[in-house]
């Protein structure tokens, strides 16, 4: 897994999954969907914070990915989209509590990721995806 998996990989699921569904099709309610997502973000005070115990940029990244295949189930510009979507972001809203806790409790300890220029995709993996529930779920964008 590259970067980019790394630091978001739900919202990277999410275009992946769109991809499989002819992007260019799609690219207009993607990006209405992931505006209204981030402006939902900065709403709900979803920012990563710097002090530990509170939300960091992977607890960031899930609420992202939440409103963002939220607001993909919602939209009525894409049936397609919507109901792709739709058992997406209720299994993520039916588990936000646990996600977020896994996510908070993941924080406070060094991490090794094998590497500060060069990390090695493992560690640094385990480390940028430490909830089990939202693996799951996201892993199950295809």
């Amino acid at each position: 897994m590259g970067s980019q998996a790394r630091c978001s990989d739900g919202c990277s699921r999410i275009c992946t999954a769109s991809t499989s569904l002819h992007l260019p099709e799609h690219v207009g309610a993607l990006t209405a969907a992931r505006d209204q997502a981030t402006e939902k973000l900065l709403e709900e005070g979803k920012s990563p914070s710097r002090k530990v115990g509170e939300i960091d940029d992977r607890g960031s990244h899930f609420w992202l990915s939440l409103y963002w295949a939220e607001a993909l189930a919602a939209q009525t510009e894409d049936s397609e989209l919507a109901s792709t979507f739709e058992p997406i972001a209720a299994e993520l809203r039916e588990n936000a509590e646990q996600i977020d806790r896994e996510l908070l409790d993941a924080q406070g300890e060094p991490a090794d990721l094998g590497g500060y220029y060069w990390p090695d995709d493992a560690k640094a993996n385990a480390v940028m995806r430490p909830s089990e529930t939202f693996n799951r779920i996201i892993d199950g964008l295809k």
